[in-house]
């Protein structure tokens, strides 16, 4: 009995590991618990390779339980293995960005948990960086119209836009900033986006150029996974094939979840392509910032139509103690001949 209880457990330990490691095989990406260790693949691996030397040891040492417990620290280490695979194919990151061309466009998106970081350092590094539009999930209006100003100080000027659901949390407030070289847009600021959490749409007023979203969807906690799946449907739906779409804010997914949404035209969410896996950045953390980048969740996005192509990405790793639990990412988009 004894050892048919310890192949049992040996048995739902390996299809434990392997829906945890690749949950896609088995439509289990968006379920809970599931959602949330898949999120976190390398803190996951980190911590797999760590219980496989431990159970090892455990094994050398303990003669009657030997074979069960190597059994398990095989599994472990499989885990662990599957997990830096499929990371290693997204990319454990490279800063490196080409020289900007004509029609270029730097994005700066950056999750500031309710303004922490400040007007300065955000303008700063917008100011640093040549960066034309900020996407700046729960960020208040006010705060933007600081930056904004500090901005046009220093010659650059922007359009402001935000979207609040109420007064009551920095973060049911989203706020987009656009380049005025790049022409003037108009936003529905009344209307609900993404379902608990606000998203800027901003559009052209002349019909030339790119439409710009700023996203923000909900975390996928209970109650609000549901919600969340509406809002990632939502910015799958928005990216329609065709259009002229750059996206950029923080989802709260990774490319597990975003496989699990409708995708068109080679795209990674819908007909867009996300600018972390373009450039071998997509394993780099970007919450939180108390963890390692590479241990950390790549939650934060930057995604395109087909009418840009990504010609560098950075996740920002030196402003880690500027006050947000999100880094920000630097995007380079260039027009696609």
């Amino acid at each position: 009995m004894s050892r048919f209880i310890a192949a049992l457990l040996i048995v739902v330990s390996g299809v434990a590991a392997l829906v945890f490691a690749w949950p896609q095989l088995f439509g289990l990406a968006w379920t809970p618990v599931v959602a949330q260790v898949v999120a976190m693949r390398g803190l996951g691996a980190a911590v797999a390779l760590v219980l496989a030397l431990v159970l090892t040891v455990i094994a050398l040492l303990a003669l009657g339980i030997r074979r069960f417990v190597a059994s398990l620290a095989v599994i472990a280490l499989a885990f662990a293995a599957l997990n830096v695979i499929v990371l290693a194919t997204r990319g454990f990151g490279n800063v490196s960005f080409q020289t900007e061309g004509d029609g270029d466009i730097t994005v700066l998106s950056w999750n500031t948990l309710g303004d922490e970081p400040g007007a300065s350092t955000i303008a700063e590094f917008a100011l640093e960086n040549d960066v034309d539009v900020l996407t700046l999930p729960e960020t208040t209006n006010e705060l933007g119209l600081e930056i904004a100003a500090l901005m046009k100080d220093a010659g650059r000027p922007m359009w402001v836009y935000t979207l609040a659901y109420d007064q009551v949390s920095k973060a049911r407030s989203t706020t987009l900033l656009i380049s005025a070289e790049l022409g003037e847009y108009s936003v529905d600021t009344e209307s609900r986006t993404t379902a608990v959490l606000p998203s800027v749409i901003a559009k052209p007023v002349d019909g030339s150029g790119p439409t710009f979203v700023a996203v923000h969807t909900v975390a996928p906690l209970p109650p609000m996974e549901p919600f969340w799946q509406k809002d990632l449907r939502w910015a799958a739906d928005l990216c329609a094939e065709g259009d002229d779409i750059i996206m950029a804010g923080d989802f709260n997914a990774t490319l597990d979840h975003f496989a699990g949404m409708p995708r068109s035209d080679g795209g990674d969410l819908g007909a867009c392509a996300d600018a972390a896996l373009a450039t071998d950045n997509a394993a780099v953390g970007t919450w939180p910032t108390r963890l390692p980048a590479l241990l950390g969740s790549p939650i934060d996005h930057v995604l395109a139509s087909s009418q840009w192509t990504v010609t560098g990405m950075r996740v920002v790793e030196s402003l880690d103690d500027a006050g947000s639990d999100h880094r920000p990412i630097l995007v380079q988009l260039s027009p696609s001949e």
